[in-house]
C-alpha cells in the first residue's frame, strides 16, 4: 500500500507541475482528490485494510493529501498570477498614443423642436403642464364643444378603447383640464403625443402636438396675432411672413389657419407647400364662450385664445425632410444628418 500511495504522490505533483490552466489544474485535483479520485478511493477502503497496518497507512495517505493540496493551491496561485498578468498586458493603455476621440451625440429633431417652442413659450410666461394621453370622450370631444354625434367628429378618425375612453387626439384635452383647475388668469402649454388612425408620408398615427392657451380679462385676436408673430419670428427667423386664412374649429370662434414661409423652398413655391410658398403651421382662434362656461369660467368677464403646431410637420419642413416617417425608424444614417 506504502508503494501505491507514494505512486499516488509522485503522479499528483507531476501532473500539477504540467498543467498551464486553471481548467487542466482542476481536472488534476478531481482525478487524484475527487469523490471518485485516486487517493480518496484509498480512504474509503480503509476498512479492508488489516487492522495492524491500517494505522500507518492511514497517516501516509493524509501526508500525501496534504502535499497534493499544497501543490495545487501553490499551482494555483501561480496560475492566476500568470493570468492577471497577461490580462494587465492586454489593457495596458499606451498614454503616448493620440486619443481614440468621443463621438458626440445629438438630440433627436423632433426633441430640438420640442425644447425650442416650450423655451419660447416659458419666457413668455407660460406654464408647461402635462396629462394623460388616454382620456374620456368628455375631455377629448364633449368639453371641447363637440357632443356625440357632432359632424366635427369626422374630421379626426379616433382610437377609441372603449365606446367612452379614447386615445386623445388632440392636446387640447388639457385646456379642459386646465380650465377646470386653475384661476384666470393663466397662459398654459401643452406639448404631449397625440394619435389618429392616418397614415401616408405626411401624417402618422402617432405624432406631437403643442397646445397653447390664454385666458384673461379683455383679450381677443388681435392678441393672438401678435403672440404668433413674436413666435413665428423666434421660431424661423426675422424674415419669415404670415398668412392667416379663416377656419373651423368647435371650441374657437372665430378659428383660423396660420401659415408661414415655407422652410423647405424659401417661399419659392415647392412640392410640399403646392406652389403657395407658405406651408401650414398653427392651428388657432378664440375660445367659444361655450367652452369657457362648461369649464366654469365666466365668459362673460373673461375671455381666451388657443393655438398649437404639429411638431412632426414643422419639423419636416425646418430640416427639408421628405416623409414623416424618417423622424420613427431611429435611423443612425438620418439622425447623423440632422446633427
Amino acid at each position: 500500500m506504502k508503494e501505491k500511495l507514494d505512486l499516488i504522490l509522485k503522479n499528483g505533483l507531476e501532473q500539477i507541475e504540467k498543467c498551464v490552466d486553471l481548467k487542466a489544474l482542476d481536472d488534476v485535483r478531481v482525478r487524484f482528490l475527487g469523490k471518485q479520485g485516486e487517493l480518496t478511493a484509498i480512504l474509503r477502503n480503509m476498512k479492508e485494510i488489516p487492522a495492524e497496518e491500517r494505522k500507518n497507512v492511514g497517516m501516509l495517505a493524509n501526508v500525501v493529501r496534504e502535499k497534493l493540496e499544497k501543490a495545487l493551491s501553490d499551482k494555483l496561485a501561480a496560475l492566476e498570477e500568470r493570468q492577471l498578468e497577461i490580462e494587465m498586458e492586454k489593457e495596458k493603455v499606451d498614454i503616448t498614443m493620440p486619443g481614440v476621440g468621443v463621438k458626440k451625440g445629438a438630440l433627436h429633431p423632433l426633441t430640438k423642436f420640442n425644447n425650442k417652442f416650450m423655451d419660447i413659450c416659458v419666457a413668455m410666461g407660460f406654464t408647461v403642464i402635462q396629462g394623460p394621453e388616454i382620456d374620456t370622450d368628455y375631455y377629448n370631444f364633449e368639453a371641447l364643444n363637440v357632443p356625440k354625434n357632432h359632424p366635427a367628429r369626422d374630421m379626426q378618425d379616433s382610437l377609441y378603447i372603449t365606446d367612452n375612453i379614447v386615445l386623445r387626439t388632440q392636446t387640447s384635452n388639457m385646456q379642459v383640464h386646465a380650465m377646470e383647475k386653475m384661476k384666470p388668469p393663466f397662459k398654459i402649454v401643452c406639448p404631449g403625443r397625440v394619435y389618429r388612425n392616418d397614415d401616408d408620408s405626411s401624417h402618422s398615427p402617432i405624432f406631437n402636438q403643442f397646445e397653447a392657451l390664454v385666458v384673461d380679462e379683455n383679450i381677443g385676436l388681435k392678441d393672438l396675432m401678435k403672440m404668433i408673430d413674436v413666435i413665428l419670428k423666434k421660431l424661423f427667423g426675422e424674415d419669415v411672413k404670415m398668412r392667416v386664412r379663416p377656419s373651423y374649429f368647435p371650441f374657437t370662434e372665430p378659428s383660423i389657419e396660420i401659415d408661414a414661409t415655407c422652410q423647405m423652398c424659401g417661399g419659392k413655391g415647392c412640392s410640399l407647400c403646392k406652389g403657395s410658398g407658405f406651408s401650414e403651421v398653427f392651428g388657432a382662434g378664440v375660445v367659444n364662450p361655450k367652452v369657457l362656461e362648461m369649464s366654469g369660467i365666466d365668459s362673460k368677464k373673461y375671455s381666451g385664445f388657443a393655438f398649437g403646431p404639429g411638431i412632426d410637420r414643422s419639423v419636416m419642413v425646418t430640416n427639408k425632410i421628405p416623409n414623416i416617417k424618417y423622424l420613427y425608424r431611429n435611423d443612425l444614417r438620418f439622425l447623423k444628418q440632422m446633427r
